[in-house]
């Protein structure tokens, strides 16, 4: 078997690779690519990947902010501390 992959050129670096890449994107990570840069974006899509990124941002943020609210009302329920009134929640 070593032979066979010596003769053909595959060294265990190639199998350590083509394992890893089918381990984290299944049969797709296998598949060939071309080689090269990748082809520039026009601006639509630049501009769409952007915003894509930036919304994918601030929505971690929220969830942040959301799971911090939450936290300060449980720890003024423990400490028995009101909390101030908002207009917001009328």
């Amino acid at each position: 078997m070593e032979a066979l992959l010596r003769r053909e050129g595959i060294y265990s670096s190639h199998l350590s690779k083509w394992r890893q890449q089918l381990a984290t994107r299944d049969a797709e990570g296998l598949a060939s690519q071309k080689p090269g840069r990748k082809p520039k974006l026009d601006e639509q899509a630049r501009q769409l990947q952007a915003l894509t990124k930036r919304n994918t941002e601030l929505e971690r943020k929220l969830a942040l902010a959301l799971s911090l609210i939450e936290l300060q009302k449980k720890a003024h329920e423990i400490l028995g501390i009101a909390l101030p009134e908002s207009d917001e929640e009328s």
